[in-house]
This record gives C-alpha cells, structure tokens and sequence, in this order.
C-alpha cells in the first residue's frame, strides 16, 4: 500500500475514532484495528504506542471542550487522574508478565452486565445525583482511576465506558459530567502510557502526527454534537460502543 494513500486510510480512520471517543471513548475500536491491518508486522508495542500519540490529542481536546460548558468536578477528577497516572503505567509494565488476553473473558461479562443495567434503567445518568463530594467520593475516584489506569496500560478496551459508567453509577454525574471526567482521566492514562512506550519502543512519529491532527477534528466535532443534545444522545451512543465492544471481545475470545 502507497504511503500517500495509508495516510489518507489511517486518517480517516483517526478522524471517526476521534468523534467516537469524545462522545463516549471507545475510539481505540477503530484506531488499533486500523494500524493493525495496515502494519501486520510491526511489534505491536510500535502500534498501541502509536495509537497513544495519535489519541492523546483528540481526547485532551474533547476535555477542553466540554470543560468550557460542564462544570468539571475537580475534587474527584484531579485525584482520580493521578491515581490512574500511576495505574496505567504499572499496568503497561505488567503486559511484560502477563499475557492481557486472560481478562478477555472477564472483561467481556462485565461489559454485558455494563449494558444489561444500563438499558434496564432508562433514568441512568439522565440527571445529576451527585452528593457534595468528601472524603467517601474521592476515595471511590482513587479506586477507579488506579483501578481502570491499570487495566487501561495493561489491556485497554472500553476503558472510557467503563469510567463513564463507573462515575455515573457510584458517584452519581450524569452521562456528560461522567464523560469529560472520563476524558481527564483518560488523559493521564495516556501520558503515563506514552512515556512508557516512548522510552521503550520505537514509534511512528510521522503518521502519528498526521493521525492526532485528524484525531483533533474528529474530537472536535464529536464534543460539539454532545454539548448540543445532551445527555440522551450521549446515552445512546454509549450503549452502541458497549455493543461493539462486546461483539468485538466475544469474536476475539471464542472465534479467533
């Protein structure tokens, strides 16, 4: 395949990954398979490093954007983000001990029951619950950023849906306040696994560029269309990322 036109492929692919995981993460169902399927060769560690780089951007983005119009709960944010700093990167260190497809079939259960309850309970994550957040809300944020920044560097898929999930179900937000303290949180997984790979393996630099400028866009516009209808579109586009995720994880473990 010309380099010109795997650009242009990847692009693409990075532009839609990018509207997907500002609305609701999940972007890495599109992106990883892509830089797969275009470098079947390469190490893998080049391809989920690369993928970083690309998604870092777009993600940090979609932050800005909702922080500019939802009122970011900091007091569980920030210390969620740093314990999922921590988390990711000993999560990546760990995918040198154990293999990550053992958690396929785990991961794939909770997804569905993930989906299960939220279909079931059409009120969840419509409206805000959120108590004033002490001591109890930003233990439970330590507990989920260490939790999933560790299953994010060491396995990753549906990483932003469980953290939306997880911020709606224990600390009550709804769906946009959970999704841009996803994205912060996803934010600092991804650092912390980019300085893992950038010091470990070689990455590519130049399409990682050109995928995280098309990344941006995509983010941007993915933001944008949330921001405008709110927190029932947000729903339903979570829900459809859990579905693929699932069809996705169950090929994977019982057909592949």
């Amino acid at each position: 395949m010309e380099t010109e036109y795997l650009f242009v492929v990847l692009g693409l692919a990075a532009l839609f990954a990018g509207f997907v995981d500002a609305v609701v993460g999940g972007g890495g169902l599109i992106q990883l398979p892509a830089l797969f399927a275009a470098f079947p060769a390469a190490m893998p560690a080049t391809l989920f490093g690369t993928n970083k780089l690309a998604s870092i951007v777009g993600t940090g983005s979609a932050a800005i954007q909702y922080g500019r119009r939802v009122r970011i709960p900091w007091r569980v944010a920030a210390p969620g983000a740093l314990a999922a700093l921590i988390g990711s990167w000993y999560g990546a260190k760990a995918v040198a001990y154990l293999d990550p497809a053992i958690l396929r079939p785990l991961i794939l259960l909770l997804l569905v029951l993930v989906a299960i309850y939220t279909f079931v309970r059409k009120d969840l994550g419509a409206v805000s619950t959120e108590p004033e957040h002490g001591v109890r809300s930003v233990l439970l944020a330590l507990s989920i950023g260490l939790g999933i920044g560790f299953y994010d560097g060491f396995f990753g898929p549906g990483t932003g849906s469980f953290l939306i999930f997880l911020f709606i179900r224990l600390l009550g937000m709804d769906f946009l306040r959970a999704s841009v303290s996803a994205k912060i949180l996803n934010v600092a997984t991804n650092v912390a696994a980019i300085a893992y790979f950038v010091g470990n393996v070689e990455l590519l630099w130049a399409l990682a560029a050109v995928m995280a400028v098309c990344n941006l866009s995509g983010a941007v516009l993915g933001s944008r269309m949330a921001l405008r209808h709110g927190t029932g579109f947000v729903r339903k586009m979570f829900l459809g990322v859990v579905l693929v995720l699932i069809v996705r994880l169950a090929y994977d473990t019982f057909l592949r």
